[in-house]
């Protein structure tokens, strides 16, 4: 995490903070940081694909459905924005419900530390200076999520803005530094450990009608990303920075969540980014396994920078460089990333790419660890559980090429099918979204999925 933000306080200025990331250059002589003080310890990985992996199924609707695997919601949705909303708000009802509760519970304990800032209205601020920026699908999509979950559109858009305070490290090896070339984006959330969003932990598998499908590392009721890779092999993460009301673009996780659906390439997905308008202070890592290559960007509304692997940048001084890797971290934790790829350059494989991210390069806030490997169809995830950060959790296996091709199950616990989107009533600034009435609820929800830990 680059600084601990209050729920609304992210501060420092671009180039201060842009100093603390890096994008290696081109092959210099790299000083190590201090020894590692962790010992060597094999990476505990269990299967969340294939024949020896232990699926089951929740609920069915529409053309969604929701299992568990490996211990682990996987969320699967597909067709319109409102009929995904609606399916995601129907098959993880309980969780939505649960997490909204959360938030507000959490709102209200810092309004009663800081009586005069109380977070919630300044995140209904940010959602009305950001709405003339997000697409009109992604309204339609939280329209059908607070239907089929029975909640208010108004809590649901604003849950749908914290992502915004969401800030990390990242990585990305390919070529040289990897075994056979296998490029290997990984992605560290840390985040506010106590305010439990890892306990709403889901894996999204999203077939978006006319778009591109993808795979999102989420929470229930969210519909934006912050770390993800589609079905052409591009991947996305962030890390966030200052900017605090810098809120006249689109919503990082929203941003992020065009990417997904929109980006052919790397040069597509860094174009996304360049071309849109932005909010606040991100960095981000894009990488692309089809080349294999990867892109920084560090982003205001007013800058954009991309930072190229091999290629110096005169405003962000970099100490150390290493051929094929972009790396982007804090200080110290820059320092040992850095010194634990230069140990193991060449040798990196999946295991040895997740030891990567172990703490203390992760920090004790880290709620989920995730890393890509589209070029060979694999991806690694783990999550926080209780008090212990995600990067010291086994991580569970998946096949993105298995999630991305499966289709709806022909059984399973029945749900409802979604009802037509309704007729969109005006939203503008100011004014509150639609609340779905007692006579629109959805059916009872599906057997309990809650997270049941790693």
């Amino acid at each position: 995490m680059i600084g601990q933000h209050s729920l609304l306080r992210p501060s420092r200025s671009f180039l201060a903070l842009a100093a603390l990331f890096v994008a290696t250059l081109a092959s210099v002589a790299v000083r190590p940081a201090a020894a590692d003080p962790l010992e060597p310890k094999p990476v505990k990985i269990k299967p969340g694909s294939g024949p020896s992996a232990p699926v089951e199924l929740l609920g069915v609707e529409g053309k969604g459905w929701l299992e568990r695997r490996a211990g682990n919601l996987v969320l699967h949705v597909a067709g319109t924005p409102y009929e995904m909303g609606y399916q995601h708000g129907v098959l993880l009802r309980q969780q939505i419900r649960g997490l909204l509760a959360h938030i507000e519970l959490m709102a209200e304990a810092q309004k009663l530390l800081e009586p005069n800032s109380p977070p919630l209205p300044k995140l209904k601020e940010a959602y009305e200076r950001c709405l003339p920026h997000i697409p009109k699908e992604y309204i339609e999509e939280m329209r059908g999520l607070a239907k089929g979950a029975g909640q208010s559109f108004d809590d649901v858009r604003t849950a749908n803005m914290i992502p915004e305070l969401f800030h990390c490290s990242g990585f990305a090896l390919w070529g040289r530094a990897t075994q056979g070339g296998v490029l290997y984006h990984g992605r560290i959330l840390d985040y506010a450990m106590e305010i439990g969003y890892h306990n709403f932990a889901v894996l999204i598998v999203a077939r978006p009608e006319g778009r591109h499908a993808f795979v999102n590392v989420g929470y229930a009721g969210f519909l934006g990303s912050v770390t993800g890779t589609n079905e052409r092999q591009v991947s996305f993460g962030e890390m966030g920075g200052g900017g605090t009301g810098l809120w006249d673009g689109m919503p990082m996780a929203f941003l992020m969540r065009k990417g997904l659906e929109d980006a052919d390439t790397l040069d597509e997905g860094v174009a996304i980014f360049r071309d849109t308008p932005r909010t606040c202070e991100y960095y981000y890592v894009i990488s692309d396994a089809k080349v294999p290559s990867a892109r920084g960007l560090a982003c205001r509304p007013d800058k954009f920078l991309v930072l190229n692997p091999g290629d110096p940048n005169p405003e962000l001084p970099v100490p150390v460089g290493v051929l094929d890797t972009i790396l982007m971290s804090g200080g110290d934790r820059f320092r040992l990333l850095t010194s634990r790829v230069v140990t193991n350059y060449s040798r990196f494989d999946g295991p040895a790419a997740l030891a990567l991210m172990r703490r203390p390069v992760a920090m004790k806030s880290a709620i989920h660890t995730a890393l890509f490997a589209p070029g060979v169809g694999k991806l690694w995830v783990s999550n926080a559980v209780k008090a212990t950060p995600a990067s010291e959790m086994p991580y569970t296996e998946y096949d993105t090429r298995e999630l991305l091709a499966a289709t709806s199950p022909a059984g399973g616990p029945a749900s409802p099918t979604a009802p037509a989107a309704p007729a969109a009533p005006p939203v503008t600034p100011g004014q509150p979204g639609p609340s779905p009435s007692a006579s629109q609820q959805p059916a009872a929800p599906p057997p309990d999925a809650q997270v049941d830990g790693l």
